[in-house]
């Protein structure tokens, strides 16, 4: 019995030796898990701000490019401008030019042409009520 005795204080001893071991540990663990958890969102929020930055540059790039290209596009059509101004005389045969491209894609039917004063002559007794029908 004296064996048994023996291993029974040992595994007692062992026993009190591995909770005062946890009761130390334990707090260690928490505090090193929860430096873990902090350098996560730690990692976490400096890898969201990099991606904010970077779709910010990449924003700025694309309003660059495109502000370039209208640029690009608004002195082809002031160089189309001045050669078609140019080629017919001038701003007054531009802007008659103009008057008639706007004629022959227009579809109306009554179309008023400008008189030597610039101002159209008005068809006014056209749309008034017929008098000789008693209205």
């Amino acid at each position: 019995m004296d064996r048994n005795l023996g291993c029974a204080l040992i595994a007692a001893v062992l026993v009190v030796v591995a909770g005062l071991a946890s009761l130390f540990a334990y707090p260690q663990y928490r505090v090193y898990s929860q430096r873990l958890a902090g350098e996560a969102a730690l990692a976490e929020a400096q890898s969201s701000r990099q991606v904010a930055i970077l779709e910010a540059r990449a924003k700025k790039e694309s309003a660059i490019a495109l502000a370039e290209a209208e640029v690009t596009r608004a002195k082809g059509a002031a160089e189309a401008n001045a050669i078609l101004q140019n080629s017919l005389g001038g701003p007054e045969g531009y802007l008659r030019y103009l008057q008639i491209q706007a004629l022959e894609s227009s579809r109306a039917t009554l179309i008023y042409v400008p008189t030597e004063a610039g101002l159209p002559v008005t068809e006014s007794r056209r749309l008034a009520p017929n008098e000789t029908s008693g209205q």
